[in-house]
């Protein structure tokens, strides 16, 4: 068991920032996971592990936790979340680094994920309504995602059945989504994620 921890430990140090925000997020799912399997277990109401992490819509209530505009982003609430996010983070996270430095992904990623929890927060200080609480990268990913979709907008990617499309034309179908998903009653999510790309766009 100590061996395997050294292994994990020894390939954790030589991994690029985007393979260890990457483990991060993976490790935080397993948690919740975990905790919320215990939980419902134990026939509890509600799950502690996201109410204290996750990002809650009621401005009074994040007063009590600051902390969270940075946790939620490493929050996912199921496996095809956090595996969508995270296979988009690591393509284009690093080809960001082709472009840009390690602390440069850092402050981008977490001022994507702040950001877009701002916005998130403002709909609904300013509407005075309530909505479920936010989880998830995908503020951050898509501030990542629109950042090298800017600098390198003309760059084509090769896929299956398709054939080549370039970076911009998946960084606008992207962001199209999450318009679309503005008419939903629960847009609060959408709005942190175009939060997340206007802040790219102008990084």
């Amino acid at each position: 068991m100590s061996n395997l921890l050294n292994q994990i430990q020894q390939r954790f140090r030589s991994a690029t920032i985007v393979e260890k925000i990457i483990f991060i997020n993976i490790v935080v799912f397993a948690i919740a996971y975990l905790t919320k399997a215990f939980f419902s277990l134990m026939q509890w109401s509600e799950d502690p592990f996201f109410s204290w992490f996750a990002l809650s819509a009621d401005f009074s209530s994040f007063t009590t936790k600051p902390w969270t505009i940075i946790t939620y982003g490493f929050l996912h609430g199921d496996f095809w979340h956090i595996l969508f996010n995270l296979m988009v983070l690591f393509y284009f996270g690093n080809l960001f680094l082709d472009f840009f430095t390690k602390k440069q992904f850092l402050n981008l990623y977490f001022s994507g994920a702040i950001f877009g929890g701002v916005v998130f927060l403002l709909n609904y200080y300013l509407s005075n309504k309530y909505g479920s609480p936010l989880g998830g990268a995908s503020a951050a990913v898509t501030a990542i995602f629109v950042a090298i979709a800017t600098k390198i907008p003309r760059y084509a990617l090769q896929l299956r059945f398709i054939g080549s499309v370039e970076l911009w034309v998946l960084a606008a179908i992207w962001v199209v989504l999450s318009i679309l998903q503005l008419t939903t009653e629960e847009n609060g999510a959408a709005l942190a994620h175009l939060g997340g790309a206007v802040f790219g766009y102008i990084y």
